[in-house]
């Protein structure tokens, strides 16, 4: 309970850095007073207790921090295992209290036997400082999203001039089509043009012949 009542005297600031001891396997929580739809970005440090220095040592290897992050009506935002240092993230889905607790976690095979250790906390509320790799990966959807955009691009452009060059083949082959035909019926309308002139003639020879008494 003094963690939860030294730790509620932060709920309201935008960061907040403080260290705490626990016990190994030993489970502390805070509560934050956090806003809705906001960032929150949590970053913690473990030393271990040097029983021959008297002091906590830089770093706690083999050890873990499950880090779990849950509102007042049990909804669990955040569950995961990390090392001995990390950074947690999480967005707050409704204004109120949320409940952040830490416990250490050790391997297998490492034990500290219950030894204290030493928690460096610090959470900072809409706050989001990403590091050089997310910033890099970040840069490089953004990069493969333009290329991606540029490509789609090009695709619509290909499939607008295919389908031009299909409008134009079939416009092509319509005109030819009716040109052919045309000339058809055209050839058809000389012949009989010829026909009839030819029948004409001869009928007019035999007529003449007739008139003349020559047949």
């Amino acid at each position: 309970m003094q963690i939860r009542t030294i730790l509620l005297c932060f709920s309201f600031s935008f960061s907040a850095a403080f260290y705490f001891h626990a016990g190994e396997r030993e489970e502390k929580c805070i509560i934050e007073d956090i806003p809705s739809d906001t960032l929150i970005t949590g970053t913690f440090k473990v030393q271990q207790w040097d029983m021959v220095r008297h002091d906590f040592l830089e770093s706690a290897p083999g050890l873990g921090m499950f880090v779990t992050v849950t509102t007042y009506n049990d909804e669990v935002l955040l569950s995961k295992l990390y090392g001995a240092q990390g950074t947690f993230y999480f967005t707050s889905h409704s204004s109120g209290e949320h409940i952040i607790c830490l416990e250490s976690n050790s391997t297998q095979f490492v034990s500290f036997g219950g030894s204290k250790l030493r928690i460096h906390l610090d959470i900072r509320v809409g706050e989001h400082n990403p590091d050089a790799a997310i910033v890099q990966a970040k840069d490089k959807v953004i990069e493969v999203t333009f290329k991606l955009q540029h490509l789609i691009e090009q695709v619509e452009q290909i499939l607008k001039e295919q389908d031009y060059q299909r409008d134009r083949e079939e416009n092509f082959r319509i005109t030819s089509e009716d040109t052919n035909r045309n000339v058809l019926w055209w050839a058809f309308a000389q012949i009989l043009i010829f026909i009839s002139v030819g029948i004409f003639q001869m009928k007019h020879l035999k007529d003449f012949f007739i008139a003349k008494k020559l047949v």
